[in-house]
């Protein structure tokens, strides 16, 4: 009896957490979805990892416990872990992001400017910029970067967690760099290379 309240217990918290905790898999899907949208970009295929193969007994046992989960655990909870992305100041970011990613791509392409390690932009080598363009670059440079902290701020603020704003932003920087197209720059480790 006494490990069955143990594993209540634990099956209790493990639903606790699921609505406590940052929903990181959910924020990536909700980056990925926001930059390729900005991006206009076709979803990437990626190819499948392969897996390990388990031994049959292993496969069974793991079985058991996903059923036994699903029946203590609503499924419905899963559902929970989505991350809105719509509200009247996410639309509002993305297209004013969206109708700019048309002066950034040029930028992107001539390697003027790169994606720094906080998901930030960053121009790279300011010499490399014509004299006449640079006042226009740092100004789409500023605005962009002001428009990526604001929603990061804005899906915080729409999913009633505002504290989650810096671990939205985490995650954005990373996929801001797994979306960027070939040949574009990027910042790592503190140098600049080249996707």
């Amino acid at each position: 009896m006494k490990k069955l309240s143990v594993i209540g217990a634990l099956l209790l918290t493990a639903c606790v957490t699921i609505n406590i905790y940052f929903p990181a898999a959910a924020a990536e899907k909700a980056a990925d979805d926001i930059i390729k949208d900005i991006q206009k970009n076709t979803p990437q295929q990626t190819q499948p990892k392969p897996k390990a193969s388990l031994p049959d007994w292993q496969v069974s046992v793991y079985q058991v416990l996903d059923t036994a989960i699903n029946a203590v655990v609503s499924p419905a909870l899963a559902d929970e872990a989505d991350l809105a992305i719509d509200s009247a100041e996410i639309r509002q970011l993305r297209a004013a992001m969206e109708s700019r990613f048309a002066g950034l791509q040029p930028l992107y392409v001539a390697g003027f400017i790169g994606i720094k390690a906080d998901g930030l932009l960053a121009v790279r080598d300011i010499d490399s910029v014509p004299l006449k363009d640079r006042n226009q670059v740092n100004k789409l440079i500023a605005a962009e970067n002001a428009d990526r902290q604001s929603l990061y701020q804005a899906i915080a603020n729409a999913n009633g967690h505002p504290e989650w704003a810096a671990q939205i932003k985490s995650t954005f920087a990373g996929r801001w760099l797994s979306n960027a197209q070939a040949g574009w720059w990027y910042q790592s480790s503190g140098s600049w290379k080249q996707k």
